[in-house]
């Protein structure tokens, strides 16, 4: 059900949200204003969401000298004794060495389809370790809490009145709400796919998706029937009607997809048996029809849960970096295959970093980290932001090792947002606080 402009204001009034309080962009996202934007090429992304708050400090360490001296008293029984050494197109003090649990991801950058993103965390504004004592800027509300940092990653901005993720905004800003295909979930509803005027299609792993109370167990089937018959003869009550259309709208999406599906090209790339891997396997897929689907944009979620290494870390990081690792080399191979790789990029993101000291166990929760950007477009072979020296105590250090980030996430999404096709003039609207940092946008996609 679509409302006008005087409707929704109206609806705000009333549910004591002012209009004053609204961006401009969620203004003309929730009442169709606004202004059509040239897209030409087809462009897609790929949010990897790593939940509990992955230690990628250690996915990345210095090799040698001062700079691995400080990293092996830091991370003390979590320093990793044999890093694969990394040639960067940059260099860096002491080299970089990469977790060899990362080792299928080497091959991947060494042929520049993919990057690493230093230094990265929630912040509003530039920070020092004295402006964090000194409360001199504003900082992040709820930093170390998993749900808040999440919720602070996928919105991109800090919690407000009306909240939607940072992905639905550009598919709304973009003017592709309306495609049900833009907009793909493999792990459900998320905050980073919800917007205004759009949500995510939950996709199975499989490929293929069912509507599930018309299929199985006979009596059910025709029990669920016979109450949607009767809901659906009724559409002249607001809420049974717009229940209705959802329904239906849900059941037309659901053929559509599994028609175009159905015709896909049967990859040679092979996947794991992971549930990474079967995930992005099926993004693959999706992707290989999407000409069928007439999207020119895409946003699609996958995720790895596990991450929270408050203990057993040095066995259990390890496999989930490997699970990782293997995922994404087998997708930079699919999406090579498909002559998509210039057309698709993938990236991660996860709760927050982890402390740099160990509790005997594991890792702590943390502020800044590491991540990972892939696909054909991305300027691969190097390291962007900064590549945090591991210093506990050191001058980004807030405790035990909780580094400060010296690049906002906001920059990394927007960095990617502009990619994707959004006008730079633009990325202020939807990352409110990159009006506080010299730069809007990183270098590390072309």
């Amino acid at each position: 059900m679509s409302i006008n402009r005087r409707q929704f204001l109206s609806l705000c009034l009333k549910g004591g949200v002012s209009a004053a309080a609204l961006t401009s962009l969620q203004l003309q996202a929730l009442t169709g204003s606004t202004n059509a934007i040239e897209l030409g090429d087809y462009k897609a992304l790929v949010c990897i969401f790593l939940y509990g708050g992955n230690d990628s400090l250690n996915m990345l360490m210095s090799l040698e000298g001062e700079q691995r001296n400080l990293y092996e008293k830091s991370r003390q029984n979590l320093a990793v004794a044999s890093p694969i050494a990394l040639n960067t197109n940059s260099s860096f003090a002491g080299g970089v060495g990469l977790h060899p649990a990362l080792a299928p991801m080497q091959s991947v950058f060494d042929s520049a389809n993919l990057a690493f993103v230093g230094g990265v965390g929630t912040l509003l504004a530039p920070t020092t370790l004295d402006d964090y004592k000194n409360k001199a800027v504003p900082l992040p509300q709820h930093l170390f809490s998993h749900n808040n940092q999440q919720a602070a990653w996928m919105y991109g901005r800090e919690k407000e009145s009306l909240n939607n993720g940072w992905g639905a905004r550009l598919l709304e800003r973009l003017n592709q709400q309306d495609q049900f295909a833009a907009n793909i979930s493999l792990d459900g509803t998320n905050l980073w796919q919800t917007g205004a005027q759009t949500k995510a299609f939950s996709l199975n792993k499989s490929g293929i998706s069912k509507v599930n109370a018309f299929g199985g167990y006979q009596p059910r089937t025709e029990h669920v029937t016979n109450i949607m018959n009767r809901i659906m003869g009724n559409t002249n009550h607001p809420l049974t009607g717009a229940y209705a259309n959802s329904f239906n709208s849900a059941i037309r999406n659901t053929q559509t997809m599994n028609s175009a599906l159905e015709a896909a090209p049967e990859l040679i790339t092979s996947f794991s048996d992971t549930g990474l891997s079967k995930q992005l396997a099926a993004v693959a897929k999706a992707i290989s029809v999407q000409a069928k689907l007439s999207t020119q944009r895409q946003v699609f979620f996958v995720s790895m849960g596990g991450f929270d290494t408050h203990d057993n870390q040095l066995n259990t990081h390890p496999a989930l970096l490997s699970t990782l690792a293997q995922g994404l080399n087998e997708f930079n191979s699919a999406m090579n295959e498909l002559n998509m790789a210039d057309k698709v990029t993938s990236f991660t993101m996860s709760d927050f970093g982890r402390t740099l000291t160990s509790n005997g166990d594991g890792t702590d929760h943390g502020w800044a980290g590491n991540q990972i950007v892939m696909g054909g477009a991305v300027k691969g072979a190097n390291i962007y932001g900064e590549l945090l020296t591991q210093h506990l105590g050191g001058p980004q250090d807030t405790g035990r090792g909780r580094l400060i980030p010296s690049v906002a996430n906001e920059q990394y999404f927007a960095t990617l947002a502009k990619w994707f096709g959004v006008p730079a003039s633009e990325l202020g609207d939807i990352f409110p606080n990159l009006r506080y940092f010299n730069q809007s946008t990183l270098d590390f996609m072309v």
